[in-house]
C-alpha cells in the first residue's frame, strides 16, 4: 500500500518538481518506506520503477511507498516498456499472477514480479475495462502519453480512497485531501451541502468532500480525462441483490465457506505473515478462525478494550485467542486518549464524526508494532444484515403495510411530533423514532433511523447556512440509492444503501485513515467482491431470520466460533463518549465549542440546549456533541495549519 498523488496540466503548462514533492510529502505516513515521483514525459529506464525524475513536462505523478516486502520489484510506480504509459498505484491485486499468465500468453514480457506492472499491461490490453479483471483493493492513476489521457480507477467496494480536483485546465488527484491542498492555489470554499451531510450522518458521502471543487471518486468507478473533454465518470461495477431460490442452507454455507476461505488465503499470501484485528465480535472472529486454519504459525492478534465494562469486549476476544492459540496482545483505552483528537483531525482531513476512529487508531498502532499487514472483519454487517436497525426496519415495513397511507401521514405523524424523546426511559417506551419512521415512506424512514440530531438536523446550522441550503437534505442521496438498488426487497434495498454510504464513507474511511496513520496495511476478506456477489444472491430470509441478523453467516461459523460469541448481543466498536462528555471531555468541549469562531456555522443556542440536556441525563446526545467538537477542531486546524491547509 502507499499514498499516491499527481497533477496534469491539460493546457500544456509545465509542472514544477517542487509542487509534486510537496504534495507527495503530505502522504509520508501512508508510505514511510520511500518517495518516488516523476515530472516529465520521458523515462531514462523504461519498464522500471521511476524515482526523482525531473523535467519540464506537463505531467507529474508522485507516490509514498509502504515497503512491505523490502523488494525493488514491489514498486508501486513504473512505466511500460516503451515509456508511454505510466502508473502510480495504491493497493494490492490478489489475482495478479493469473492476469500475468494471460498477458504473457499474449506476448508481454515482464521485468518485475509485482502487481503494478500487471496493471500497466492489463490497461494496454483491455483499456479502461482493465479494472474488470482486477480482484483486490486499489486506487491508481495511469497517464497514457500516446492518448494524452489520464485514467483513474478505484476498487469496487471503496477500500482505497481517491480524491480529485478539476478546474477545466488541470486535474489534481490524491489518496487524501491534504495532498491536493498542498497545491497552494486550489480553492478552499466549503461545500454547504457537505456540511449538512456531515451533521446528519457524521460523515460526508461520495462524491462530495467538504470542499466545493474537490470530489471523491466513488467506489466501483473509473474516471477518464483528456485534452478534448473534462473528467468522464463511469461505473464499472455495482452490487446486484438477486436472490437465488432452491438452494438449501447447507449448500449456501458450503459455498460461502469455500469462497471466504479463498478470500482469506489470497490476502495472507506475500512476503510477510499478516496479523489480525480481534474485537471479540462475529466478523473478526471468523477471519481469525479461518486464518488459524490456514496457518502453520500462531496468528498475531490485537484487541482494544475500555475501563468502562459495558463497552469492553476484551473477554470475548480472549476466548477466540485462547481457542486458536494466537499470539495475542491487548490494550485498554482510557479517557485521556481523547488527546489523540488533534492527530485524528489532521489525518481525516475533513469532518468525521465517528468516535470509533479512536479505538481503531489505537488498535492499528498496537498491531503495527509487530507486523505491517493485518486482516480485518470489515463489511460483515452490511453484507449479511447484521445491524439491529435492519431488524427494526423489517418490523416497521410490516407495520406500514397494515396502515393506510393517509393514517400514517396524519395520525401517526401527529403522534410522532408530540411524543417526547426520552433516552432515560426503558427501550420499550422510546417510541418517538418508531412513530416518526412509520409516518414516512420506507427509505425516508430508514434515513431517519441512521441520521442524527432529530428535529435539530438543520436547526443546528446557522440561519445563513440554512438559507444557503435552499431545502437540500441528505435524504436525496438515500432516495437515489434506493432507486438504484434495483430491488423491491426492503432488506436488500437498505443493504444496498448501507454499502454505498455507511460502509465506504464511514467504516472504510475510518479504517483507512486510522491504519495508514500508523503505516499499517489492512486487508478485508469479507469485502472480496466475489464473496460479496455470492452473498448478494442469498435470499433475505436467510440473512435476517426472525430477530437473528447474519443468520446464514453464523450458521456456517458454528464449527469455528463459540456460541457465546456468535449469539451474544451486538456491541459494535462503541465508545464511552457519553460519560466522557460529562467528565474528562466536559471542559474540552465547553472551551472549544462555546468559545470558538464557529458561530457562522452553528446556532449556538441549539447546541447549548443539546449540551444541557445531555449533561442532565434526559437525552444521550454523545454522537452529536462529539461530531460538533470534531468539526470545531477541524475548523481550527484549517485556520492554523498553513503548511497543509494554506489559506
Amino acid at each position: 500500500m502507499s499514498g499516491i498523488t499527481g497533477l496534469i496540466n491539460f493546457d500544456g503548462r509545465p509542472v514544477k518538481t517542487q509542487v509534486i514533492t510537496a504534495m507527495t510529502d503530505t502522504l509520508i505516513h501512508r508510505g514511510p518506506g520511500g518517495e518516488e515521483f516523476f515530472v516529465n514525459c520521458s523515462l531514462p529506464d523504461s519498464g522500471q520503477a521511476w524515482k526523482h525524475i525531473s523535467g519540464t513536462g506537463n505531467v507529474g505523478l508522485g507516490c509514498r511507498c509502504l515497503n512491505i516486502s523490502g523488494l525493488v520489484s514491489s514498486s508501486q510506480h513504473m512505466s511500460n516498456a516503451e515509456g508511454t504509459v505510466w502508473i502510480t498505484f495504491d493497493g494490492k491485486i490478489y489475482n495478479y499472477a493469473d492476469i500475468r499468465k494471460k498477458l504473457e500468453e499474449l506476448g508481454y514480457v515482464f521485468k518485475t514480479n509485482c502487481d503494478t506492472e500487471v496493471i500497466i499491461y492489463a490497461y494496454e490490453t483491455w483499456g479502461d475495462d482493465c479494472v474488470n479483471h482486477l480482484r483486490g483493493a486499489f486506487a491508481f492513476a495511469i497517464w497514457d502519453e500516446r492518448k494524452k489521457k489520464l485514467f483513474l480507477g478505484r476498487d469496487r467496494l471503496g477500500e482505497k480512497p481517491l480524491y480529485y480536483y478539476w478546474d477545466g485546465k488541470r486535474l489534481v488527484f490524491g489518496s487524501e485531501l491534504k495532498a491536493i491542498l498542498a497545491y497552494s492555489d486550489i480553492p478552499r470554499e466549503l461545500d454547504i451541502q457537505a456540511i449538512c451531510d456531515y451533521f446528519c450522518l457524521l460523515y460526508i458521502p461520495a462524491p462530495r468532500s467538504i470542499y466545493k471543487n474537490i470530489f471523491k471518486l466513488p467506489a466501483g468507478y473509473v474516471l477518464s480525462c483528456d485534452t478534448n473533454d473534462g473528467p468522464r465518470l463511469r461505473q464499472y461495477w455495482d452490487i446486484k441483490f438477486q436472490p437465488q431460490e432452491g438452494i438449501s442452507e447447507e449448500k449456501w454455507c458450503e459455498l460461502l465457506t469455500e469462497k471466504l476461505t479463498e478470500a482469506v488465503k489470497i490476502r495472507m499470501s506475500g512476503d510477510v505473515r499478516p496479523g489480525a484485528f480481534l474485537s471479540g465480535g462475529v466478523d473478526s472472529s471468523a477471519v481469525v478462525a479461518i486464518m488459524s486454519g490456514l496457518s502453520d504459525y500462531s496468528v498475531k492478534t490485537s484487541s482494544i478494550g475500555f475501563e468502562e465494562q459495558k463497552f469492553n469486549e476484551l473477554p470475548y476476544a480472549r476466548i477466540m485467542a485462547q481457542k486458536y492459540k494466537t499470539d495475542h496482545r491487548e490494550s485498554v483505552i482510557r479517557a485521556d486518549a481523547v488527546s489523540i483528537l488533534e492527530k485524528l483531525v489532521w489525518h481525516y482531513d475533513e469532518p468525521f464524526g465517528d468516535s470509533s476512529a479512536i479505538p481503531t487508531y489505537y488498535a492499528s498502532q498496537l498491531i503495527r508494532e509487530r507486523t505491517p499487514v493485518a486482516l480485518s472483519g470489515d463489511g460483515g454487517d452490511e453484507i449479511f444484515a447484521g445491524y439491529r436497525r435492519h431488524y427494526f426496519d423489517f418490523l416497521e415495513n410490516q407495520l406500514r403495510g397494515m396502515m393506510p397511507a393517509f393514517f400514517r401521514h396524519s395520525i401517526i405523524s401527529l403522534l410522532a411530533n408530540i411524543y417526547p424523546k426520552a433516552d432515560w426511559l426503558p427501550q420499550i417506551f422510546r417510541a418517538k423514532t418508531l412513530l416518526t419512521n412509520l409516518s414516512l415512506e420506507p427509505v425516508a424512514g430508514y434515513f431517519n433511523s441512521v441520521s442524527y440530531f432529530g428535529k435539530q438536523k438543520n436547526l443546528v446550522l446557522s440561519l445563513d447556512l440554512r438559507n444557503e441550503l435552499k431545502g437540500y437534505s441528505p435524504l436525496e442521496t438515500f432516495e437515489q440509492y434506493g432507486k438504484n438498488s434495483g430491488t423491491n426487497d426492503p432488506l436488500a434495498r437498505i443493504q444496498y444503501i448501507d454499502i454505498k454510504t455507511n460502509l465506504v464513507d464511514d467504516g472504510l474511511t475510518k479504517v483507512d485513515r486510522a491504519s495508514m496513520a500508523n503505516s499499517l496495511e489492512v486487508r478485508s476478506p469479507l469485502l472480496d467482491h466475489e464473496f460479496v456477489e455470492l452473498a448478494a444472491r442469498i435470499p433475505s430470509r436467510m440473512k435476517l431470520c426472525g430477530k437473528e441478523g447474519k443468520y446464514i453467516f453464523k450458521k456456517l461459523l458454528k464449527p469455528l466460533v463459540p456460541n457465546e460469541i456468535l449469539y451474544r448481543q451486538k456491541m459494535g466498536f462503541s465508545m464511552p463518549v457519553k460519560d466522557w462528555l460529562k467528565n474528562d471531555l466536559k471542559s474540552t468541549f465547553e472551551e472549544n465549542v462555546f468559545n470558538s469562531r464557529a458561530d457562522i456555522y452553528f446556532d449556538q443556542s441549539i447546541i447549548r440546549k443539546l449540551w444541557e440536556r445531555h449533561q442532565s441525563g434526559v437525552n444521550d446526545f454523545s454522537a452529536e456533541l462529539w461530531a460538533i467538537l470534531f468539526f470545531v477542531r477541524w475548523l481550527e486546524l484549517v485556520r492554523t495549519d498553513s503548511k497543509i491547509f494554506p489559506i
